[in-house]
């Protein structure tokens, strides 16, 4: 019996150890694997929280015996772990599982913790939920709000002496005392068109604004934006699919170019109730935009930041909250458009900020005193800041992202606070790739996250300025291991020369490429403002691209001038006032210069595809240059920019009024009649950022025009159309299908 035994337990030994080896030995990319079953999906850290004493910091790791995450602290210099709140710490009364933590926030004497959790989506994220407090000195657990509707609350922080809890429901402002537990409502006109203390889906879109008010520094006060949607045409999203009969899913204020805004402005009220009052800002609230404000430290003032609607102009004011008076110490100006800059860091006991302007042709920060009179380069040099890092007062430096020679890498650099030297990159040249930085508040210390197209991140803690790595937090060493038993082609990164400019690129071939062979060419397109494609990062591996080059195409992308790159103002921009037209016209003849680099592409077979922008380029493409892309598949598209949101819009095209060509020319849908080759468009009916209107629109102008087309809707999914069991499968299976067909 025992040898018997002994030899089934070898033969299942065997087994086991065969199994694995084929598991491991797998090499093919399965669509299902990528979209359902997780098995790339990499590992993060965190959310880091540095202390007030920039020893140490704070992350959340998962506590298994109570099912939820305990909050530690590792310090930096020994990596010294000690617990500073358990999940059965965060286990409500009555409950038996603790909260489950979406964000986090100390009190600024570390003594409280405030836990964001049950969060809900607004408009395009969730910043809705229930927020409970954490007295870690006494233990006591609270919820906020506990008389205010559930999951209702939104922004909600700690006053600067830890005592109070501000929030926002129902668009209006609350202000809780933690030792009673009593909240009391200090506005009472939010509701319908009156929003207090947050923004619409225009403001939070595209200005990124999102949480609107803020605590005076001597917690007497709170400032806050109010907008009035009233005058504001309304969209309607229906749901067809949820009900016996439709029913309006969601109704809100969404203005299109050249309508009517909301109105916006701030106030100051007293943050135990009182009345607001309201500071007099010159302009038109409906034709201006006030895109940022935030006290300025250790004052009675706020900082202003104010947008016209055309956006080649920003007022900053400074105002004074008692007073309520208004300076305006600063104007920039922009012969094109100006984007919001978020890099203002208050020094030398607040007599300057920092300031970023592309004044000299480049994105550089630069020291403005507070009257607005001195203004100083910090920054120089023929490249962008991209985002400034940490300021260090006492060390005389500022840490930022930058990438003067590979505009699709990042890495950290440091410059004199007095402007002097040179430009100081610390992240070590032997590392190529793109960095991201969280550094402490002496500069000290940072966690670094490091990572290229074949590198997923690599999160460390490293000592700076020397940027030497004392500990790995996070190396993803098993998603690294499947991806590298893929044996895939790495991106390769090139350079297109079209004439008056050169692009940037990259190229995917085939696993067992033949040059000798010809093989179909897909293009991967964005192409808009927003964003960039070629950029040498980790991006999920890009695996739907591996996926369709392992089907045996070639694959590319290109950035076409205009694009988010730091490649200067002058780059950025050339698409003023022909979004689509200059854009898709560089797509257009680096695909002709392509074809005369790389004898293999067969160019009887060149598709083109993309999402959002990309689906929009992807028409312009299709519907103008009918000649190079013989068929395209375009996702969550705007089909005629008039539909789209205005301070998107009118920030790179201009006002309708005065540049109706260019909103014509730049609009595929008004050239679908070209249409030769073969596409297919897909969007979700609940889409609120590109609405399903505008596919309906060009599928009514391609059945005008007689032009045969494949179509895809997904019913109640938004713009990433992911919601709902097995989208994201089943429309990369759609997408699939549609490439072997073809392309």
């Amino acid at each position: 019996m025992k040898r018997k035994y002994i030899l089934i337990c070898l033969i299942f030994l065997g087994v086991t150890f065969s199994c694995s080896h084929i598991l491991l030995a797998q090499t093919e990319l399965t669509l299902r694997d990528i979209y359902s079953n997780g098995t790339y999906n990499q590992k993060g850290y965190g959310p880091v929280r540095w202390m007030k004493d920039n020893e140490g910091y704070s992350t959340l790791e998962t506590n298994s015996q109570y099912e939820g995450k305990d909050i530690v602290r590792y310090d930096a210099k020994t990596g010294g772990r000690e617990i500073l709140v358990s999940a059965k710490q965060l286990i409500p009364a009555n409950e038996t599982k603790p909260l489950s933590i979406a964000n986090y926030e100390w009190s600024n004497d570390d003594s409280k913790l405030l836990i964001f959790t049950n969060t809900r989506r607004v408009w395009r994220y969730n910043t809705r939920g229930d927020y409970w407090v954490l007295n870690l000195k006494t233990g006591k657990l609270q919820q906020v709000g506990k008389n205010v509707e559930a999951t209702t609350l939104m922004f909600a922080k700690f006053s600067p002496d830890g005592s109070r809890v501000a929030f926002v429901s129902n668009q209006n402002i609350y202000v809780e005392d933690l030792a009673t537990g009593i909240n009391k409502q200090i506005t009472h006109d939010g509701g319908g068109n009156i929003i207090n203390g947050t923004f619409d889906w225009v403001y939070e879109e595209e200005l990124d604004c999102r949480d609107g008010f803020r605590w005076s520094p001597n917690g007497k006060y709170i400032s806050y934006w109010q907008l009035n949607s009233k005058g504001v045409r309304l969209f309607d999203i229906i749901d067809n699919v949820d009900s016996l009969y439709p029913f309006l899913y969601k109704r809100y204020p969404y203005p299109m170019v050249g309508e009517e805004n909301s109105s916006a402005k701030i106030g100051v009220i007293p943050a135990s109730g009182g009345k607001t009052r309201w500071f007099t800002i010159p302009g038109d609230p409906r034709n201006n935009y006030l895109a940022r404000m935030d006290f300025i430290p250790k004052s009675n003032e706020v900082m202003i930041q104010q947008f016209n609607r055309i956006q080649d102009t920003n007022k900053v004011w400074i105002g004074n909250i008692l007073s309520m008076k208004l300076s305006n110490i600063l104007t920039e100006t922009d012969p094109d458009f100006l984007d919001v800059h978020d890099n203002i860091r208050w020094f030398d006991h607040e007599k300057y900020f920092t300031w970023t302007s592309e004044r000299d042709g480049w994105s550089h920060l630069y020291k403005v005193s507070r009257d607005g009179k001195e203004i100083q380069p910090i920054t120089k040099g023929d490249f962008d800041v991209v985002q400034i890092n940490c300021i260090d007062t006492d060390g005389g430096y500022v840490y930022y992202i930058a990438s003067p020679y590979n505009y699709t890498q990042r890495y950290l650099y440091r410059s004199r606070m007095d402007g002097n030297g040179k430009a100081e990159r610390i992240t070590p040249e032997s590392m190529t790739g793109q960095g991201s930085y969280q550094i402490s508040g002496n500069a000290e210390w940072a966690i670094q996250t490091f990572q290229n197209t074949t590198t997923p991140p690599v999160i460390s803690l490293v000592h700076l300025p020397d940027n030497k790595e004392i500990r790995t937090l996070e190396d993803n060493h098993g998603l690294k291991e499947k991806y590298d038993a893929l044996h895939l082609n790495p991106k390769e990164f090139f350079k297109v020369d079209i004439g008056d400019v050169t692009l940037d690129a990259w190229m995917i071939k085939p696993k067992n490429f033949d040059p000798s062979k010809k093989y179909p060419l897909l293009f991967y397109v964005y192409g808009e403002p927003a964003g960039s494609t070629v950029q040498d990062d980790w991006e999920g591996g890009d695996l739907w691209s591996q996926y369709m080059s392992q089907q045996g195409n070639i694959v590319m992308s290109i950035d076409n001038r205009g694009t988010k790159t730091p490649r200067g103002k002058a780059w950025r921009n050339s698409i003023y006032r022909q979004i689509g037209i200059l854009a898709s016209q560089d797509q257009a003849d680096a695909a002709k210069k392509i074809f005369t680099m790389y004898p293999f592409i067969d160019t009887s077979r060149v598709g083109i595809w993309g999402w959002s922008g990309g689906g929009q380029m992807t028409l312009n493409a299709m519907f103008r240059h009918p000649d190079i892309y013989k068929t395209g598949l375009a996702v969550s598209f705007v089909s005629n920019q008039r539909l789209y949101d205005d301070i998107y819009q009118e920030r790179y095209m201009g006002l309708l009024s005065d540049n109706a060509k260019g909103y014509h020319d730049g609009s595929p849908i008004n050239f679908a009649k070209n249409l030769q080759g073969t596409i297919m468009i897909i969007a979700g009916t609940g889409d609120d950022n590109v609405h399903y209107q505008s596919f309906e629109m060009l599928v009514d102008e391609l059945i005008k025009n007689n032009k045969l087309f494949y179509m895809m809707s997904y019913p109640m999914r938004s713009h990433g159309i992911y919601e709902r069991e097995n989208t994201s499968l089943h429309l990369r299976e759609i997408m699939a299908k549609y490439w072997k067909e073809h392309l």
